[in-house]
């Protein structure tokens, strides 16, 4: 029982620490992979339950589907970066 108790206290903070990340990570990348960590936490939380099923759907849906759309939106986005210069961009000369 203390073991059950122990784990379900550390997934707890598991879970609570990646989705503050989660809202305060600048980088969308970090983002994004502390989304992962939070839904795969939250479906260790289910088999602790002995809601197997309900985890398993949780890992396909959320943690295989979700995930993987957030991780292309982010890869296939375009970054403007004030301070990069792209190849076909008129910079103006300060005369």
């Amino acid at each position: 029982m203390l073991f059950e108790q122990v784990a379900f206290g550390l997934f707890a903070l598991v879970t609570l620490a990646s989705s503050l990340g989660v809202v305060l990570a600048r980088d969308i990348w970090h983002s994004a992979l502390l989304l992962g960590l939070a839904l795969s936490s939250v479906a260790v939380h289910y088999v602790m339950l002995a809601a197997e099923f309900v985890a398993v759907i949780q890992v396909l849906v959320y943690v295989g589907g979700v995930l993987v759309l957030v991780t292309f939106g982010v890869m296939l986005a375009r970054r403007d970066d004030p301070g990069s210069s792209e190849v076909g961009t008129v910079e103006q000369e300060e005369a």
